[in-house]
């Protein structure tokens, strides 16, 4: 009766074991599985390269939120912004304009409500801004344009205090935003900048010019000056300084002729969408200190699909913190030849070691569908910093006048910085 009790025993402990073993193999298969996944299964809402940061994705609701977590780490009170501008996709005209609000008084990013209300993901970042509020009252949330009772049950609910900007059209928004920024900045700038809202692709570029600096964006269409442009262009008592966005074809000769009883007018303008905003980027009024300028290395871009208006508005902040960045639309396979030939203008050269700087960036918004792997590798090549001499990485320690014969056949591919028109 022992023995059989002891065989019992030792049988019942040798399956205990084995049953152990089988459970802490597959838990460790499991983990093997895990570990040994490719990285690009794992969903990436940012895809870096050495000089590029791409946000990975073509919903502009999306793209928002991840500019948003990307410019404000919310971890203290000095990253958390003082608002949030929340505009709607049915109007980007409105959305443009609110743009003027981000630098100041806001200091915060733009998201999108729809028709439907506030998407989840844009409450969900509110709520983890927690903003800290402007203004007298605290205001943590400016709606812009016409709102639902919907979205103000949402801030209601959530707890937010939110102001709202309405207007009629376009036009009247922008005219109340550019009163808002004079009321909240104590002065009123003599500049502005004039687009067509028939036009989306030649006024976009204004963006994130007006997301860093103090000019409003204001309204014209192709027939007309909008009595609420003209109610603002007034305020400054024939003294604006106007810059126009856009060719005759977008906005008129015509037009330009009667805003100069308004003040100075100048003209910023490209042949297409593409070219406009290049030269958008290039031009500076040495006179007033507008424009970007942007004309020598070491320099940051925000590259955008020319098809994508509300997603551009999105990424407009990037302007504002960090690595301050225009506006440049690209196409999905490479960049077009235009701007190819600027971004060649910009590329560092180093004449001793890389280290020396100065170094480019970009941003990249929209998922590989709409700007592919290959154009995003086409910008990091293009804004490498690379050698005055002509020869690779492996260069350093020498100076541009040392001997470069051995380098006169070099191809962009064999020297060292593998690929890229140098």
């Amino acid at each position: 009766m022992k023995l059989h009790r002891s065989i019992k025993a030792v049988t019942l402990f040798l399956f205990t074991i084995l049953l152990l073993s089988a459970c802490s193999s597959q838990k460790d298969g499991q983990a093997e599985n895990e570990v040994g996944k490719s990285v690009t299964n794992v969903a990436a809402p940012w895809i870096a390269t050495k000089n590029t940061t791409r946000i990975n994705s073509s919903n502009p609701v999306e793209s928002a939120v991840l500019v948003s977590k990307t410019l404000w780490p919310a971890t203290a009170n000095d990253n958390r912004p003082g608002a949030v501008i929340l505009a709607s996709t049915e109007r980007w005209g409105a959305a443009l304009a609110s743009l003027d609000l981000v630098h100041h008084p806001n200091n915060g990013p733009l998201l999108y409500m729809d028709k439907n209300g506030i998407p989840q993901a844009t409450l969900d970042e509110i709520k983890r801004l927690k903003p800290i509020g402007i203004g007298q009252a605290k205001e943590q949330v400016i709606v812009i344009g016409g709102s639902s009772n919907k979205v103000k049950e949402q801030l209601n609910k959530a707890g937010f205090k939110a102001s709202f900007v309405a207007g009629k059209d376009d036009a009247e928004i922008a005219e109340q935003i550019d009163t808002l920024y004079t009321k909240a900045s104590g002065s009123q700038p003599d500049g502005v900048i004039v687009g067509s809202l028939d036009s989306p692709e030649y006024t976009i570029p204004a963006g994130n010019w007006i997301a860093h600096m103090l000019e409003p964006l204001l309204f014209v269409t192709k027939k007309e000056i909008p009595k609420a442009t003209i109610r603002a262009l007034e305020k400054r008592k024939g003294r604006a300084n106007i810059y126009v966005i856009g060719p005759e074809s977008v906005v008129s000769a015509d037009l330009e002729n009667k805003l100069k009883q308004y003040g100075t007018v100048k003209r910023i303008a490209g042949k297409n969408p593409i070219e406009n905003s290049i030269a958008f980027a290039k031009y500076k009024d040495e006179t007033t200190g507008f424009g970007w300028g942007i004309t020598t290395p070491g320099h940051n871009l925000s590259f955008v699909p020319a098809d994508n208006h509300l997603l551009a508005i999105s990424a407009a902040p990037f302007s504002h913190l960090g690595k301050h960045a225009p506006l440049i639309w690209t196409e999905k396979e490479k960049m077009p030849n235009s701007v190819m030939d600027y971004v060649m203008t910009l590329q560092p050269k180093y004449k001793v070691t890389p280290t020396e700087g100065p170094f480019n960036h970009a941003w990249i918004v929209g998922n590989e569908k709409d700007l592919t792997p290959e154009a995003q590798g086409e910008i990091d090549s293009m804004l490498e910093i690379v050698s005055a001499s002509g020869k690779g990485h492996g260069d350093h320690g020498s100076t541009a006048e040392d001997d470069t014969s051995s380098n006169e056949n070099e191809t962009p591919s064999n020297n060292g910085h593998g690929g890229g028109h140098h």
